[in-house]
């Protein structure tokens, strides 16, 4: 069995390591700081299990998983947090509430060797729970090449869906994230962010203009000069929220 640590606190690390020698079966491959070193290990070294702290310097365990391609089995390791808690609760995925003892830890082993597969969809499942904490909503992190980059939501001009992606528009150029329209829409609707169509999310602060096109549909233009559909729906919604 394959395993990897991520987490920032050396001393966590050296429990987890302590508590593992009563497997033989384990291999610990890797020993990371933080997210950035946690995915170029998970992608180096592609391990069954990983153990991982939340609240990590830099991004934190969720923003990490949400970069990893096919993510391993996982064993979230936190201090208290409630929409972490919450997230796993609700999911049914494992996770160790520091400090934990041994005959905890072992238990959460033993519900691992007991599944047949990662709980893929499980773990999907945490992710978007997780997504609704205050810190994870107020920014977005995404893979551009080979570099990992946060934006701030103020950043975000507009989102377009893109197959299995959604194409997210900032000050500093476009960025894919693997998301759904309907995730964006409702994460990001404290913020002034509004489904105009179909495949479009708009920062309202930026609209400058809205002129009528074609039947029952619109044409916004915004301060960057990008120029968007409204369909008759979204003009609806567009409305409530302008107050108009």
């Amino acid at each position: 069995m394959k395993v990897i640590i991520i987490d920032d606190e050396p001393l966590a690390r050296s429990i987890v390591k302590e508590y593992l020698q009563s497997y033989t079966e384990v291999t610990i491959l890797a020993e990371c700081n933080d997210g950035f070193e946690g995915i170029k290990a998970i992608n180096q070294h592609t391990p069954d299990l990983i153990f991982l702290d939340i609240q990590m310097p830099k991004i934190n365990g969720f923003e990490m998983l949400e970069l990893v391609e096919n993510p391993p089995a996982v064993i979230f390791t936190t201090a208290f947090d409630e929409y972490a808690i919450k997230a796993f609760e609700s999911n049914a995925v494992d996770y160790l509430l520091k400090p934990f003892s041994k005959e905890r830890f072992d238990k959460a082993i033993q519900k691992y060797l007991q599944q047949q597969k990662p709980a893929q969809p499980k773990l999907e499942s945490v992710l978007e729970s997780a997504a609704q904490s205050p810190i994870q909503q107020n920014r977005v992190v995404v893979k551009d090449g080979s570099k990992i980059k946060i934006i701030p939501v103020s950043q975000i001009q507009y989102l377009e869906a893109a197959d299995d992606y959604v194409k997210i528009f900032t000050t500093e150029g476009s960025f894919l994230k693997k998301k759904t329209m309907g995730y964006f829409e409702q994460s990001l609707q404290d913020f002034q962010f509004v489904r105009v169509h179909r495949s479009f999310i708009v920062n309202t602060q930026l609209i400058t203009r809205i002129d009528a096109y074609e039947k029952d549909n619109h044409l916004l233009l915004l301060s960057t000069g990008a120029k968007l559909p409204v369909s008759k729906a979204g003009y609806t919604r567009l409305k409530e929220v302008l107050g108009i």
